[in-house]
């Protein structure tokens, strides 16, 4: 049986916005995020920072690794597509968690100073899990599986 790629079913409406827990405190607050938070195991972690105001990061799409994306410091924005539709989230408060399903392009952009991007992602880092080429996604996505 041949294996489906993710490109063919995900959308951006399978992308939300999730609230992690949050623990308030006098003295600062806490938000920790574990397996029985995220909606995979968590394999790798990875966090961008000093990225200047007028860069953009990511510009791909993975066949397997879903990703949580939280901002942990400051604020930046998310555009994805599912090679039909395209919706944009920005990310500014450390307890809120973007989940991207394998499948859908992402790009960050307009980084505020100082901020940090957090990232969690289902697998352990592979080259051959990335899209990187926007023509090839186009043409991976140019036909959508009902589910």
């Amino acid at each position: 049986m041949k294996e489906i790629d993710n490109h063919q079913l995900s959308t951006v409406a399978d992308c939300r916005v999730d609230e992690l827990s949050r623990h308030r405190h006098p003295n600062g607050s806490l938000t920790a995020v574990d397996n029985i938070d995220a909606p995979f195991p968590v394999k790798r972690v990875f966090y961008l920072y000093d990225v200047p105001g007028d860069a953009e990061r990511g510009g791909h799409s993975h066949f397997k690794a879903e990703e949580l994306i939280v901002a942990a410091s400051g604020s930046f924005d998310v555009t994805l597509t599912d090679g039909h539709d395209t919706r944009k989230v920005t990310l500014n408060r450390p307890y809120r968690a973007l989940y991207i399903p394998a499948g859908v392009w992402r790009s960050l952009d307009n980084f505020s100073s100082g901020s940090v991007c957090l990232v969690l992602t289902s697998e352990l880092y592979s080259e051959d899990d990335y899209c990187r080429e926007y023509d090839t996604f186009k043409k991976l996505t140019a036909v959508k599986l009902s589910r």
